[in-house]
């Protein structure tokens, strides 16, 4: 699975970020139990899913940042 690019973010709906962010996080901790017992060989992965993660809380907060100044 490549990287996604901020534009591919901004396309899913806040649901589907949602449900990304914790897949995203479960297999970050499936890769560190890889790593720790040395099966790891793809040891870049670890950093672009936790980026990707990084990417897909940045826009949650940008669009509850959105409707709390929508609403006043």
């Amino acid at each position: 699975m490549k990287q996604m690019k901020m534009e591919e973010v901004r396309k899913l709906g806040l649901e589907e970020i949602r449900t990304k962010i914790v897949d995203s996080r479960e297999e970050i901790m499936k890769l560190r139990f890889q790593q720790v017992t040395g099966q790891l060989t793809d040891t870049s992965r670890l950093r672009a899913l936790r980026r990707d993660v990084a990417r897909m809380e940045t826009l949650l907060r940008e669009s509850e940042r959105a409707a709390v100044e929508g609403a006043k």
